[in-house]
């Protein structure tokens, strides 16, 4: 044994052996548990950060950052926002993780609809279905039917956030005037002509219209009916009975 410990070949291949096994050693004892340490990283927060702004902060950690998906959500962070990230912030992991983010796209929007010509009922039903929401109520004296809505603050077809609120007009139909219509019916053209001035009215359309009845320009009859209401210098129309052939001579025609 000795003899075989002697020989230079068996000490060389023994200094070589042994000199490994101490590498080994220092590599896996001292080394190895340097490096894996020192590769490691705290993930930095960057919920609530730009997208920009989040990528460079990452990238500064040697980290790498990956967009994984964009969503709406109602409040709380900016559009391109990043809204969570995975791995979280504080964690430790090696340098050159991925760290997945998630963006925001904002606050969720919504197409207005046309909620002219509605009721209010159906128009609050309209919006909520898409989500909005009546807002002030002006009242406007027009044409339109009473409790009808004739205008919206925001045309049909803009997009909006969801849960804005929309402001809209309702007619409250015709407002009266303030002077009553006189009865006109079997006055003269010109008599009625004369009792309209008179109330600070005016003659409106006249529209002739065969009598056999009543004696040519006479009113028979008018719209708005008496007693109706009116404002200053608006007009009244009036059907006039015009010049006709008597009865009998049209019976002798036909015959």
């Amino acid at each position: 044994m000795n003899k075989l410990l002697q020989n230079p070949k068996v000490k060389k291949l023994l200094y070589f052996l042994g000199g490994l096994s101490i590498l080994f050693l220092l590599f896996n004892y001292l080394l190895m548990p340097w490096f894996v340490y020192s590769a490691e990283v705290q993930v930095p927060k960057v919920v609530n950060l730009q997208q920009e702004e989040a990528i460079r902060v990452l990238d500064e950690a040697g980290l790498d950052a990956i967009i994984g998906d964009t969503t709406f959500i109602e409040t709380g962070f900016a559009k391109n926002a990043i809204i969570l990230q995975k791995p979280h912030a504080g964690e430790f992991v090696k340098k050159g993780r991925r760290i997945f983010l998630v963006l925001s796209g904002g606050e969720p929007t919504t197409v207005v609809p046309s909620i002219q010509g509605k009721s209010i009922t159906n128009a609050r039903f309209a919006l909520e279905r898409v989500g909005l929401k009546i807002g002030e109520i002006m009242e406007v004296s027009s044409d339109n039917p009473k409790d009808i809505i004739i205008a919206q603050q925001f045309i049909a077809g803009v997009k909006l956030k969801k849960g804005t609120f929309i402001n809209v007009s309702v007619s409250t139909g015709q407002v009266e005037g303030e002077i009553e219509i006189p009865n006109l019916i079997g006055k003269s053209l010109t008599e009625a002509e004369r009792i309209l001035n008179e109330s600070f009215l005016k003659v409106g359309k006249i529209n002739y219209q065969p009598s056999f009845d009543l004696l040519p320009n006479t009113v028979k009859d008018q719209y708005p009916s008496p007693g109706s209401w009116l404002n200053q210098g608006d007009a009244v129309d009036l059907f006039i009975t015009k010049n006709v052939e008597t009865k009998e001579e049209i019976t002798t025609r036909e015959e």
